[in-house]
């Protein structure tokens, strides 16, 4: 970024033919007449103005950091949640039997559970980022970055204790605690991503590459991390203990060095506005009041969404796409092979998870150095074409297949898919939210971030709801 002496002038230097107040920036403050507002913005955009950068010399490189592990600490702890699946089976199993099998016929709580903790993270999840897009300016960021993140670290310290608590005597009660910790868990956790996802908005675009290359890290390491887990074949109440102790600890660091971050000078300089515009040829008028004092400049929803629908719909369908199939039927998916411990163990999580994660993390990564398409309207058109995975997913090898043909036989061929779907779905999510804060004004770009994070959230629940359909279409 370049300092204040490699300033980008739209005028000759040499030029000091000054009709307005030299030296005076283009004001942050919104007149109370709107139509005085709207002859102000067509005045200025007479002015002859240079871009001035006072960016500290210090501090990008951890300012990085911190937002890569804010994206990890978004995601990671969750999906650690959820990965123990075998840590519930065992603590909704049937006691009055003494098998610890589980693979056993599962039980009514076992049943239910998956998909009760789904709907709870969803929904819940998905209204807190709606409310934080329209109401989220009204509440402190200091609350909702540090405020959700002590929630969540204290909801895991509490999970944590779960594990060697006996819960056998009354597993209703556990299941009832352990859905409205879920629910805490999710609201918190969407409050603190779109407060995350509109602060980022207010930085140049490779920090939201860093957030969003971030969370998809976040799934690399919860896919390793089961896989390890497999390869160790330790018990389900070590592996949970494992689990919920690693996301603890990310939360934790995610604090001290928010913390950090918030103290520096770089952090609040782009928090503050970043670069400014200096007017230094103004076009005379007696409408500017220039010496008026006005109110800050608030961001509007209805004009904000006027010009970012068009990403706000890309977004709500890519994930919608994505979480139609990805996981709930890709995870039904087999391999072409005979039985044998890469089958039967180590294919699914390998393909299912890793791959996809693997090939978000680095779509993400790609749309950092490539940024294109910049028209939204390319975006859709790809996005649309997108859509065409979905029926060579639901007709991939499986055996739950009772009314859909088996078209994709091979596993060389769902692995191509799954590379191609999981850098599709990475690289058009960084692009989109990088292009929707640059199409609208420096006071409205964290709203439009936080807009973008609540189609990303509702895309997600559409999606969700529509697994739910196709599975039975198998």
């Amino acid at each position: 970024m370049p300092g204040s002496s490699d300033t980008r002038r739209l005028v000759d230097e040499d030029d000091d033919e000054i009709l307005g107040t030299e030296g005076s920036f283009v004001p942050a403050f919104r007149p109370q007449d709107h139509q005085a507002d709207e002859r102000c913005l067509l005045e200025r955009q007479q002015d002859e103005v240079v871009l001035i950068s006072n960016e500290p010399a210090t501090g990008r490189n951890f300012t990085s950091f911190v937002f890569s592990l804010l994206g990890i600490g978004t995601m990671t702890p969750w999906n650690f949640f959820v990965t123990a699946e075998d840590y519930w089976k065992y603590k909704f199993r049937n006691v009055s039997i003494n098998v610890t099998d589980l693979d056993e016929e599962l039980t009514p709580l076992q049943k239910s559970f998956t998909c009760d903790l789904a709907l709870t993270a969803t929904i819940s999840g998905t209204i807190f980022l709606l409310l934080n897009a329209v109401y989220g300016h009204h509440v402190s960021l200091r609350f909702k970055m540090l405020g959700t993140l002590s929630i969540i670290l204290v909801l895991f310290g509490v999970t944590t204790g779960f594990v060697e608590v006996n819960t056998d005597t009354w597993q209703e009660q556990f299941f009832l605690i352990t859905l409205i910790i879920v629910v805490l868990l999710n609201i918190s956790a969407a409050t603190m991503s779109g407060a995350l996802y509109g602060v980022v908005g207010l930085f140049p675009s490779e920090y939201i590459t860093a957030v969003v290359s971030g969370q998809a890290l976040g799934g690399v390491l919860t896919a390793l991390a089961f896989i390890l887990v497999l390869a160790l074949d330790t018990g389900p109440n070590t592996t949970a203990f494992i689990f919920f102790i690693l996301g603890g600890v990310l939360i934790l660091l995610c604090i001290v060095c928010y913390v950090i971050m918030a103290r520096q000078p770089f952090f609040r300089y782009y928090l503050e506005g970043g670069d400014k515009y200096k007017v230094i040829r103004a076009v005379p008028s007696h409408s500017r009041n220039e010496g008026a004092e006005g109110l800050p400049l608030e961001p509007i929803l209805r004009q904000v969404m006027s010009k970012i629908y068009l990403h706000v719909i890309c977004m709500a369908l890519l994930y919608t796409t994505t979480l139609s199939v990805y996981p709930a039927v890709t995870v039904l998916m087999q391999s072409e092979h005979e039985h044998s411990e890469w089958t039967d163990v180590y294919y699914l999580p390998v393909v299912n998870y890793l791959i996809f994660n693997c090939g978000d993390y680095f779509g993400r990564i790609l749309t950092g150095w490539i940024e294109r398409p910049f028209n939204q309207n390319t975006s859709l058109l790809f996005i649309v074409i997108r859509m065409a995975f979905v029926p060579f997913f639901l007709c991939s090898n499986s055996s739950e297949h009772n009314f859909l043909p088996i078209l994709v036989k091979h596993d060389y061929s769902f692995i191509a898919m799954m590379v191609m779907f999981s850098l599709s779905n990475g690289y058009f999510t960084n692009i989109l939210l990088i292009m929707a804060p640059r199409s609208v004004k420096q006071h409205e770009k964290e709203l439009a971030s936080s807009i973008m994070a609540a189609a990303l959230s509702c895309g997600m629940a559409v999606g969700s709801l529509l697994s739910l359909v196709f599975v039975q279409m198998l």
